[in-house]
Parts: C-alpha cells; sequence; structure tokens
C-alpha cells in the first residue's frame, strides 16, 4: 500500500516562460511588431505579457521585479537576471523558413542556423535585450 502524500504529482507542463528587458518599450516594438505577438497585459516600467500559443510569455524589466512588492500590490516574490535569457519557439520547418524571412526583412540577424544531428532545424537570433531566442521543430526534443 503507497501513501498518496508521498507519491509526486505530474507536472503537466510550461505555463510561462520569462525573459528580461530592461527597456520595455524596445522589447514591445520588437515582441508586437517584429514578431506579431498579441499583449495580453502591460504595466509601464514593470511587465508585458503575450499570449504564446497555450503559453504566456512575460517579459519582465528586472529592476523591477529586484524590489519588493509594495504592501498594496499582489505578494510575489522578488525575481530576476542579470543577463541574456533563452527561450525556444515551435514551429514547422515551413513556418521556420517563413520566419526567417520575416525577421531578416524586419533586419533582424540570425545568428546561427543548423539541423541538429537527430534531425530538426533550428534558428537563432537575439531580441533588443540581448536575449537569445529561436525557432526549433519538436522534433529536435522528439516531441512531434
Amino acid at each position: 500500500m503507497s501513501d498518496e502524500t508521498t507519491q509526486t504529482p505530474p507536472v503537466e507542463g510550461i505555463l510561462e516562460t520569462v525573459l528580461y528587458a530592461p527597456d520595455l518599450a524596445e522589447a514591445e516594438a520588437f515582441y508586437s511588431g517584429v514578431l506579431g505577438l498579441k499583449l495580453h497585459a502591460k504595466e509601464n516600467g514593470r511587465h508585458l505579457f503575450y499570449r504564446c500559443g497555450g503559453q504566456m510569455l512575460l517579459i519582465f524589466n528586472p529592476a523591477a521585479t529586484a524590489r519588493p512588492p509594495s504592501p498594496k500590490s499582489l505578494p510575489i516574490p522578488t525575481h530576476g537576471t542579470d543577463g541574456p535569457g533563452h527561450a525556444c519557439f515551435r514551429g514547422s520547418r515551413e513556418n521556420i523558413e517563413a520566419w526567417r524571412r520575416r525577421l531578416t526583412a524586419q533586419s533582424v540577424a540570425i545568428e546561427s542556423e543548423f539541423e541538429w544531428p537527430q534531425g530538426g532545424l533550428s534558428i537563432y537570433f537575439r531580441d533588443p535585450a540581448g536575449n537569445c531566442l529561436e525557432f526549433a521543430e519538436a522534433r529536435i526534443w522528439n516531441l512531434e
């Protein structure tokens, strides 16, 4: 007989991905304009929230999230990081090819592009804050 309180419950997936950008106006121009993501919520100087498929992409100003919450705000712990982060967007090969054309037309440099040994295409580029972004086929992780 097993004790249900000691069993590990399943992790159902990732709900949010967070990147940090000190210049949110520049980040908004990139994520809304270049990537065409729909802005879900915004707090000037603190964050941008985007829907991205069945997940949320959160862009925080690291200086704002490093400060403890005020007594009148939500009790969210401080968080943040220094330096560039990474996020990978899922796409089919045809979608990735279209993104390469779109990014190039928007003067966004493709930093790296390659076929993974187990199969699957990835392209890498950067947002204005220096975060490393990627479009990749799900098969790079055998998630097709």
